[in-house]
C-alpha cells in the first residue's frame, strides 16, 4: 500500500513540474538564423564527399546568408539557410534536389 501511495505521489509530483521544463519559448527570428548558421557550419564540417559544385553552392549561400544576417535582414537570412539545410539534407540522403 505504502508503494503505491508513493508511487503515485511521484507521478503527480512529475506531472505537475512537467510543463516547466517543457516550456521553452520559440527562438526569436534572429536566433534561428543563428541557429540554422551554426547548423550550417557543423554540416559543412562533418559531411561527407560532395561534389565541388555543391560545396561551392553551399559555401556561396552560406556567405550570402551572414551577409543578410549582418544587415539585419532576418526573414531573408531564415530563408536561405532553410534551403541550404533542405539541400544539405537531400545531399546527406543521397538524393537529388534537381538543381
Amino acid at each position: 500500500m505504502k508503494r503505491t501511495a508513493l508511487a503515485g505521489l511521484f507521478i503527480s509530483a512529475v506531472m505537475l513540474a512537467s510543463p516547466v521544463f517543457a516550456a521553452e519559448t520559440v527562438p526569436a527570428k534572429d536566433d534561428l538564423c543563428a541557429i540554422n548558421l551554426q547548423s550550417i557550419e557543423n554540416a559543412m564540417a562533418t559531411s561527407g564527399q560532395t561534389s565541388e559544385n555543391t560545396a561551392d553552392d553551399i559555401k556561396a549561400g552560406y556567405e550570402k546568408a551572414k551577409k543578410e544576417q549582418a544587415s539585419g535582414d532576418d526573414k531573408a537570412c531564415i530563408s536561405t539557410t532553410t534551403q541550404l539545410l533542405q539541400r544539405i539534407q537531400d545531399n546527406n540522403k543521397g538524393g537529388d534536389d534537381g538543381k
